[in-house]
């Protein structure tokens, strides 16, 4: 019997990707333009989903199952995701129209807005399937979550 290959590793790859080009974008604005506390929240995204998120929630339940409790993983990735869409939603807003973002740092901002996009979209569907994991783990007596089966490939 062959085993199958978790659709979540490939997805945790790309919301690693994504938050790196994101962290990229951000900074690259920064480096050139003044204090916006919108661009730093997205350039904290990044970091966050790419350095702290990402790996936790992609290493623990293979791991490190005692770090991984079922309530843990779907509230990283529930916070990860609200950060995510809090992010794009106020740097869309921060942009100017199409028509006015002729120079390659606002340029870099709607690149940013659209990753961010992708990265929000990515972690509600591992925020979906978290929280569908630990509800149905909540009948069991143990309190670790089964979601170290699902990422192993079992």
């Amino acid at each position: 019997m062959a085993l199958t290959f978790p659709w979540i590793y490939p997805v945790r790859v790309a919301q690693a990707i994504f938050a790196i080009i994101v962290l990229a974008l951000t900074a690259y604005y920064i480096s050139w333009y003044t204090y916006s506390d919108t661009v730093n929240f997205m350039l904290f995204n990044g970091i966050w989903a790419a350095f702290f998120a990402t790996p936790y929630l992609a290493l623990a339940p293979a791991f490190f199952p005692q770090l991984a409790h079922r309530f843990v993983i779907p509230t990283v990735e529930a916070i990860t995701m609200i950060f995510w869409f809090s992010g794009f939603i106020a740097l869309g807003v921060y942009l100017p129209p199409s028509e006015f973002c002729h120079w390659s740092r606002c340029r870099a901002l709607q690149a940013a807005t659209v990753f961010g996009a992708f990265e929000w979209a990515l972690f509600l569907a591992t925020t979906v399937a978290a929280v569908l994991d630990a509800l149905r783990s909540r009948s069991s007596p143990n309190t670790k979550t089964t979601h170290a089966n699902v990422h192993v490939g079992v």
